[in-house]
Protein backbone atom coordinates (compact mmCIF):
# COMPACT_ATOMS: atom_id res chain seq x y z
CA UNK A 1 0.00 0.00 0.00
CA UNK A 2 3.14 2.66 1.00
CA UNK A 3 4.55 1.97 -2.56
CA UNK A 4 0.88 3.26 -3.92
CA UNK A 5 0.69 6.01 -1.98
CA UNK A 6 4.32 6.51 -2.89
CA UNK A 7 3.85 6.46 -6.66
CA UNK A 8 0.72 8.07 -7.02
CA UNK A 9 2.36 11.11 -4.69
CA UNK A 10 5.04 11.07 -7.43
CA UNK A 11 2.73 11.09 -10.56
CA UNK A 12 0.92 14.40 -8.56
CA UNK A 13 4.12 15.93 -7.96
CA UNK A 14 5.21 15.45 -11.59
CA UNK A 15 1.89 16.42 -13.41
CA UNK A 16 1.66 19.64 -10.96
CA UNK A 17 5.40 20.48 -12.08
CA UNK A 18 4.37 19.85 -15.90
CA UNK A 19 1.47 22.26 -15.36
CA UNK A 20 3.46 24.57 -13.76
CA UNK A 21 5.92 25.03 -16.92
CA UNK A 22 3.31 25.01 -18.99
CA UNK A 23 1.32 27.46 -17.24
CA UNK A 24 4.88 29.69 -17.19
CA UNK A 25 5.46 28.59 -20.80
CA UNK A 26 1.83 30.60 -22.11
CA UNK A 27 2.51 33.52 -19.80
CA UNK A 28 5.98 34.13 -21.66
CA UNK A 29 4.20 33.59 -24.85
CA UNK A 30 1.59 36.64 -24.01
CA UNK A 31 4.43 39.24 -22.69
CA UNK A 32 6.20 38.06 -25.87
CA UNK A 33 2.96 39.30 -28.07
CA UNK A 34 2.81 42.24 -26.72
CA UNK A 35 5.70 43.55 -28.25
CA UNK A 36 3.68 44.55 -31.28
CA UNK A 37 5.42 47.29 -33.38
CA UNK A 38 8.08 47.08 -35.78
CA UNK A 39 10.27 49.27 -32.66
CA UNK A 40 9.15 47.10 -29.81
CA UNK A 41 10.30 44.20 -31.65
CA UNK A 42 13.37 45.94 -32.18
CA UNK A 43 13.85 46.73 -28.85
CA UNK A 44 13.25 43.77 -27.78
CA UNK A 45 15.53 41.80 -30.16
CA UNK A 46 18.30 44.36 -28.81
CA UNK A 47 17.73 43.01 -25.71
CA UNK A 48 17.90 39.73 -26.65
CA UNK A 49 20.79 40.29 -28.93
CA UNK A 50 22.77 40.45 -25.77
CA UNK A 51 22.44 37.02 -24.62
CA UNK A 52 24.05 33.40 -26.00
CA UNK A 53 21.94 31.80 -28.48
CA UNK A 54 21.18 29.12 -25.89
CA UNK A 55 19.90 31.41 -23.24
CA UNK A 56 17.97 32.87 -26.04
CA UNK A 57 16.28 29.35 -27.92
CA UNK A 58 13.24 29.40 -26.24
CA UNK A 59 12.03 32.60 -26.40
CA UNK A 60 13.27 32.90 -30.48
CA UNK A 61 11.21 29.86 -31.01
CA UNK A 62 8.08 31.59 -29.65
CA UNK A 63 9.28 35.10 -31.38
CA UNK A 64 9.12 33.27 -34.74
CA UNK A 65 6.12 31.13 -34.43
CA UNK A 66 4.30 34.59 -33.29
CA UNK A 67 5.75 36.27 -36.26
CA UNK A 68 3.04 37.37 -39.08
CA UNK A 69 3.39 38.34 -42.43
CA UNK A 70 5.05 41.76 -42.20
CA UNK A 71 6.39 41.17 -38.88
CA UNK A 72 10.02 41.36 -38.32
CA UNK A 73 11.00 37.56 -37.55
CA UNK A 74 13.78 37.07 -34.89
CA UNK A 75 16.72 36.40 -36.78
CA UNK A 76 20.34 36.10 -35.39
Amino acid sequence: MRAIRSTVTRLRSTAAHHRAERNEQRQLERDLAEYRSDAERQDLYAMLSRHTAEEIAPIERILNRQALPGRLAFNR
